[in-house]
């Protein structure tokens, strides 16, 4: 698990199946200092509703995706499973 920064939304007219009806989320990987990137940005699926400016946590737990998801076939990596309180 790691913490990221929303940085946008993403959309996709084609995709697949097991994408339909899920929100994806561009976020930047933040280092524990907070202030510094770990890594490039990273697209992951969102069933919190978070937004732009959130921080989150993210995993690249593939079971758990595909769990989540509905699908053993899935091609997610990356979903939340956190947002920070305020």
């Amino acid at each position: 698990m790691q913490q990221a920064l929303v940085i946008g939304r993403a959309t996709a007219t084609i995709k697949d199946a097991s994408l339909c009806g899920h929100k994806l989320l561009l976020v930047q990987p933040q280092l524990a200092d907070r202030r510094r990137p770990d890594g490039p940005p990273l697209l992951v699926v969102d069933r919190l509703g978070a937004g732009i400016g959130e921080t989150v946590i993210i995993t690249s737990d593939g079971r758990g995706a595909r769990e989540l998801l509905g699908s053993t076939k899935t091609p997610v990596r990356w979903t939340t499973v956190g947002i920070e309180d305020a």
